[in-house]
């Protein structure tokens, strides 16, 4: 590689830092939209950040308004950050001259002004190049890549003033970025790359991550940020666009800085701080009563683990309210990072966090003894398939497409009808059906068996015992287990909604955006193999003969759980029946519970979320994460009498039994990374939807199956809808404040974690997220993480935090 081809490729990557990862919205992650910030202070970040995409970094005055008379802020503790920084003005005096300074958000582009115009041209092909699927009639040459396939096809785009010069131009992609660049001096050239990056930064961050993943797409439809850039700077040099940014454009990381914290900032510090108190409280009292509380001797009716996700706290709450239940919190993954396809299924998923790869390849299997059960699955599929096609082409082909709409737009408008006006009947029908036609859960079971590939394989087939023993060794080790129930309920999670493309922005995050069920149901079958149980008990971990493992499913939508109780003996049948009349008490509880949250007054819980799965017109068929603002780390008892009101991530933890604290360092470095980067992503679309948003669904526009746009074209938007956040349209339901994580363990054994995990100090000391512990060794006093290594109060004979900073200064 020449020099100048390094240099070059240098400038696009230090460029692309700046970009978050955007994925496929059919495997939407929920991720920080700011993530190539989280190397620098909060505050420092967001003003970036306004300067690069235009997006607010704070609340506006207003939520503080409201959340201040709401009392979602503390007089005293808002009072004691401002007078610390020289404020002296009451709160209704400073939130007006707040409303005067906020952070301006991003003003829509002129239309008709030569970036606009740019813009327009690069979507065209963007969409016509990335498409997954979707299109009729795809772009040719993709196989090539995409600045070859540009330029093979170039020469037929009318709107392109210059098309010969793009075919005449350069055959290599750096070479083209080059050419352009050449006319400006080379400190310029990642402030070149940078700001047509950010741009359209949905887009780049789509192509950063596809070409991150080298899935599947990406093997056969080639594309990178230097192809990306080749072609924006082609257009841009042959329309011409203005390449560099104005000479008077802060460089990037320059622009006012103040040492002193923002108002926003001290604002939003107190509200942060009144929610954590108030957290705190009652978790400091249900840790020292765990002294006093003496274990009871009986095994509980069931053991039901629920992902960590806020929407499990609701239904484990009811749950445990209706009989000797106990529910524990692991992420929804369970744990076993795969590759996952279901029976009949033409494509897999990655079932596992977006920090994690997948290890293995899990497929699900027919099982013989279930062979009429499985005919009758595939009969139906068959027909179902049948009917597709036919009606496809009935529509498509011009010979018949008149004569069909004629003939069936009667029965067509009264399905539409029906759909529109009556969805919970067609919730019923939906049921019926569902009920009729077998799940592929009744005849099929995930394939374990080990099967090395050849060495050329990406992923081996199955898992090795020990790899099982291991993933079920680190389940009970990482959440403290020591009894085991006659029924272990294993429960991953789902949505349930009609024409939503955001669908899987409510499935499972911990599956990467994919239903929790198959991972559910890996686990379950690791833990009924006898083999693995003897090996666990070699290991300390002693299941009892007569305990079985069930997998289950969480419809977090209506809050139904689907058991899949192929298997289980007849001797655990009476347990089982008693489990799903609790379950169904529990679901009318918790329906109840949601359906007041979104403000409406029915009379039956159920029966309106059940509309809402069903009602293709619903823009809200549930709230999702909305509300979330902590993750706590410890065990049930230390939140079990306590109503967080969905707006906490649970993990099941046992300071006691994790004698090496390498359980509690997984939890830190895994899914306390995964709930901040959540927790971002609600945030900032919540403080500034138009930038790190995707706006309102009633004007969405799908696109090529890997995004939306607002209208007919432009950025593809990354970010979650006003719908998924807002009750109104200038009231937010989610409040916007940073995660808090209350971890209940030794402070000294954190700390010990902490010193050994510099990523995890950058985002506490740059205040992404904060930390406290609760100490059982220390009189259950608890200990704010201050930053740079600090903790108040002091852990340590001698410290002062006189000099340390706040974390987040």
């Amino acid at each position: 590689m020449s020099i100048e081809s390094s240099t070059v490729r240098e400038h696009v990557e230090r460029a692309s830092e700046c970009i978050g990862a955007v994925w496929p919205l059919h495997s939407f992650v929920t991720a920080n939209p700011l993530s190539g910030f989280e190397d620098q202070p909060f505050d420092e970040a967001v003003q970036r950040a306004n300067r690069l995409f235009g997006g607010r970094g704070y609340p506006d005055a207003e939520t503080f308004r409201r959340a201040w008379r709401e009392d979602r802020i503390d007089a005293d503790v808002l009072g004691r950050l401002l007078n610390r920084h020289g404020y002296d003005d009451d709160p209704e005096s400073l939130l007006d001259r707040m409303a005067t300074q906020t952070m301006a958000s991003a003003e829509p582009p002129d239309p008709d002004s030569a970036e606009s115009r740019l813009d327009c041209i690069f979507t065209k092909w963007l969409t016509a190049f990335l498409d997954e699927g979707r299109a009729e009639w795809p772009m040719p040459n993709r196989d090539e890549g995409f600045y070859a396939a540009f330029r093979a096809v170039a020469r037929y785009d009318r709107d392109l003033p210059d098309r010969q010069a793009i075919a005449q131009g350069p055959e290599d992609t750096v070479r083209a970025i080059a050419d352009v660049l050449a006319e400006h001096p080379e400190h310029r050239w990642e402030a070149i790359c940078r700001k047509h990056l950010a741009a359209l930064p949905g887009w780049a961050g789509f192509v950063k991550r596809r070409a991150a993943s080298d899935g599947s797409w990406q093997e056969a439809r080639p594309i990178t940020m230097v192809d990306y850039l080749a072609v924006r700077l082609t257009l841009a040099d042959v329309m011409d666009v203005p390449v560099a940014p104005p000479d008077d454009t802060p460089s990037f990381g320059e622009g006012e800085q103040d040492d002193a914290p923002s108002l926003p900032a001290l604002w939003l510090r107190a509200w942060e701080r009144t929610y954590r108190d108030r957290l705190l409280d009652p978790i400091e009292e249900a840790s020292a009563s765990l002294d006093r509380k003496e274990s009871s001797p009986e095994r509980p009716a069931a053991q039901l683990v629920f992902c960590i996700d806020t929407r499990s706290e609701i239904i484990r709450r009811h749950i445990e309210a209706t009989g000797p239940y106990e529910t524990h919190g692991y992420a929804g993954f369970f744990g076993v990072p795969m590759r996952y396809q279901g029976h009949d299924s033409d494509v897999t998923v990655d079932a596992c966090p977006p920090i994690l790869d997948p290890q293995h390849r899990i497929d699900e299997r027919p099982v013989e003894t279930h062979d009429s059960t499985r005919e009758t699955y595939e009969d139906w599929q068959d027909l179902w398939q049948a009917g597709q096609t036919l009606v496809k082409s009935l529509k498509s082909n011009a010979a018949t497409a008149f004569n069909f709409v004629e003939t069936a737009g009667s029965g067509y408008g009264v399905a539409l009808a029906t759909r529109t006006l009556l969805p919970s009947s067609v919730y019923d029908v939906l049921k019926t059906a569902d009920e009729t036609v077998p799940d592929e859960s009744t005849f099929c079971d995930p394939e374990l068996e080990h099967e090395p590939e050849p060495a050329e394989a990406e992923l081996s087939r199955g898992l090795s015992l020990e790899e099982r023993v291991g993933y079920a060794a680190d389940a009970f080790e990482l959440m403290g287990w020591e009894t085991f129930g006659r029924l272990v309920v294993f429960v991953g999670h789902a949505s349930q909604t009609a024409n939503n493309p955001f669908d899987s922005s409510l499935d499972c995050g911990a599956c990467a955006g994919n239903p929790g069920g198959p991972s559910a149901r890996v686990l379950a079958s690791i833990c009924n193999d006898p083999d693995v149980q003897q090996k666990l008990r070699e290991r300390g971990i002693d299941i009892p003969e007569d305990t079985v493992f069930v997998a289950g499913e969480h419809n977090t939508t209506t809050d139904a759980i689907t058991l899949y109780d192929e298997g289980v003996p007849e001797s655990h049948s009476d347990d089982l029946e008693r489990l799903r009349s609790d379950l169904e008490r529990a679901r009318q509880g918790a329906t109840d519970e949601r359906t007041s949250s979104m403000r409406v007054d029915v009379d039956d819980g159920v029966r309106e979320t059940e509309r809402r799965a069903a009602d293709w017109a619903e823009t809200r068929p549930e709230w999702g994460l909305a509300g979330n603002a902590s993750f706590v780390i410890g065990p049930r008892p230390l939140t079990s009498e306590t109503n967080l009101d969905g707006r906490a991530f649970l993990h099941s933890y046992n300071w006691e039994t994790d004698t090496t604290g390498e359980a509690l360092e997984a939890i830190m470095a895994g899914p306390m990374v995964v709930t901040q980067w959540i927790n971002m992503q609600y945030y900032f679309a919540t403080v500034d939807n138009a930038v790190y948003g995707s706006g309102s669904k009633i004007t969405h526009n799908p696109v090529g199956n890997i995004g939306v746009f607002q209208g007919n074209g432009g950025d593809l938007m990354t970010g979650l809808p006003l719908q998924s956040l807002m009750s109104a349209d200038d009231q937010p339901y989610h409040q916007s404040i940073r995660l808090s994580t209350v971890i209940h363990a030794p402070v000294a054994r954190v700390h010990d974690i902490l010193d050994d995990h510099d990523e995890l100090v950058q985002l506490l000391d740059h205040g992404w997220l904060a930390l406290d512990v609760v100490d059982p060794e220390r009189g259950h006093e608890s200990f704010h993480y201050e930053g740079s290594m600090r903790w108040s109060p002091p852990i340590h004979e001698g410290e002062s935090l006189e000099q340390a900073p706040a974390a987040g200064e």
